[in-house]
C-alpha cells in the first residue's frame, strides 16, 4: 500500500474483496460517472486502484482504459474512467492521491497521454491536464460516448475533454 506517513488513507490496486465496494462507490457517484456493472468492475479490476481508509472502507476509486493508435502503438492513450471519493471524503487529498498513484502506473507504460472526460476541470487542471477539443478523441466517442445513456450526442455532452501529455509527439522510443 501506498501511505503517507500519518495519512488517514493508503493509495494500492483493488482487490477482488474490493469490487462490490467500488461498484457501490461508483453507483453513489451516478450523477458524474457512467455506472459500471458489477460485472465490468471485476472484469478490469486489474485497472483499478482504491483509496482504502484505516478501517479497510473503499473511499476513492480510479480505472483506466487504453484506445491503442492503430499502426503506432507510440500514440497510444490511456483514459482515466470512474474516478470517484466518498462524500464524506473529498477536500482531503483522495482525489489527488489516487489519481497521481493512476498516473504514475501509466507513465510506466509509456503511453503518449492520459485523457479524461470531466466536470472537474479546475481539479485536472492542477495536475498538468489540458483542456482539448473533443474531436480529438475519436476513438472514445466511437466506443463509448456514442452509447452513452445520459446524452444523445459527444458533442453537445456538458464533460470537457481534457489530456496529459506523457510523451512527446516525435519521441521514436521509450
Amino acid at each position: 500500500m501506498q501511505n503517507d506517513a500519518g495519512s488517514p488513507f493508503a493509495i494500492r490496486p483493488a482487490r477482488y474483496e474490493d469490487a462490490r465496494p467500488v461498484y457501490a462507490l461508483i453507483r453513489a457517484n451516478s450523477d458524474t460517472l457512467l455506472v459500471r456493472s458489477l460485472s465490468n468492475v471485476l472484469e478490469h479490476l486489474d485497472r483499478f486502484l482504491v483509496a482504502e481508509a484505516a478501517d479497510g472502507s473503499i473511499v476513492g476509486t480510479v480505472c483506466y482504459g487504453l484506445w491503442p493508435e492503430i499502426g503506432d502503438e507510440l500514440r497510444t492513450s490511456a483514459e482515466l474512467q470512474s474516478v470517484c471519493v466518498d462524500a464524506a471524503w473529498r477536500r482531503r487529498g483522495v482525489g489527488k492521491k489516487i489519481v497521481e498513484a493512476q498516473i504514475a502506473r501509466l507513465r510506466a507504460l509509456h503511453v503518449g497521454q492520459i485523457v479524461v472526460l470531466t466536470y472537474a476541470v479546475e481539479f485536472f487542471a492542477g495536475l498538468g491536464f489540458r483542456e482539448i477539443d473533443k474531436h480529438a478523441i475519436m476513438y472514445k466517442l466511437y466506443t463509448g460516448c456514442m452509447n452513452c445513456p445520459k446524452h444523445d450526442d459527444p458533442f453537445t455532452c456538458p464533460e470537457r475533454a481534457m489530456a496529459l501529455q506523457i510523451r512527446g509527439a516525435d519521441e521514436k522510443s521509450a
